[in-house]
């Protein structure tokens, strides 16, 4: 049975937890200088429509690092930009490689891809998320707090982006409490809420007493248009040493990166001592390394 890693939800609590404590391994064995070569012969095909530095960059290393190959193939320059389907595109592949991870637009482009193909399809950022960042992102925690049940996440910004929906998603399979603080009109729908994740005023609010506080850019990919009326909407939502100073001094400051600095986040926070966003931005390659071996070897645990 092919396994997908579509959102968080497409792993039990279990597997994930399987997944963060082989990125340890992994990552302490890179350290020593020692090399695996589990996925030695393994090829995974990377799907970019939408521009990236740390998520190629994470997934062509991570298969590398584990003795496989990546093929990295822009929408533009393949048959995907003359009207070839990605229903028939997955189904090409499928006959190259061991694992595909798929960045672009729209969710429904992920989910044909992946209904049509018989290797492990991986979300590597939709409109709807942005799975394999959060996954760093708890590792993160978990590496730097010791454990991610039971913790306070504050997000700030825009809380109807890819990433807050992921967050959103993850508090309730992680058992953290998470609190958005949004402006209205980029506020998720009450629908996407639960007993977990909640709305609150104002950003003191949000970060007061919080372990976490996290942020993204202001203006996705596809929203420059809308650029000088986000940044006069969020212009009181930025993670400043101001706003830091409410939560507590052990609280740590994630950014999935690239940063706006002076934007969503100062450059005094973003390069101060609370800040996990580097150790974050590298985990992504440990956890993906992980996430990877347990697609392709090992899809049914």
């Amino acid at each position: 049975m092919t396994v997908h890693f579509l959102t968080l939800g497409d792993l039990p609590l279990a597997a994930h937890q399987k997944v963060f404590d082989r990125a340890v391994s992994l990552k302490a064995r890179r350290k020593r200088g020692e090399r695996d070569t589990t996925l030695a012969g393994r090829t995974l095909v990377l799907i970019f429509e939408k521009a990236s530095t740390r998520t190629r960059l994470s997934f062509e290393a991570a298969i590398g690092q584990l003795g496989g190959q990546a093929i990295t193939l822009s929408t533009t320059d393949s048959q995907l930009a003359r009207g070839e389907s990605w229903a028939d595109t997955a189904r090409v592949i499928s006959g190259y490689a061991d694992a595909v991870m798929i960045r672009t637009f729209a969710d429904a482009r992920l989910q044909e891809f992946a209904k049509a193909s018989r290797v492990p399809v991986i979300n590597g950022l939709t409109d709807g998320g942005h799975p394999v960042q959060l996954l760093a992102d708890l590792f993160t925690i978990r590496e730097r707090l010791g454990s991610i049940e039971g913790r306070a996440v504050a997000w700030v910004g825009d809380g109807a982006s890819n990433m807050a929906r992921s967050w959103i998603e993850a508090a309730r399979i992680f058992g953290f409490d998470l609190r958005i603080c949004a402006p209205a009109g980029y506020r998720p729908q009450p629908a996407e809420l639960h007993e977990r994740a909640k709305l609150v005023e104002t950003p003191a609010q949000a970060v007061e007493g919080a372990d976490v506080v996290t942020t993204d850019v202001w203006t996705s990919m596809g929203q420059e248009k809308e650029s000088a009326q986000r940044r006069q909407a969020f212009a009181e939502y930025c993670v400043d040493s101001a706003l830091l100073s409410k939560a507590k001094r052990t609280t740590i400051v994630l950014h999935c990166l690239p940063a706006h600095r002076g934007e969503e986040i100062s450059s005094d926070v973003l390069d101060g001592p609370q800040s996990a966003a580097w150790d974050e931005a590298e985990n992504r390659m440990h956890v993906q390394k992980a996430l990877l071996e347990k697609l392709i070897l090992a899809p049914t645990t």
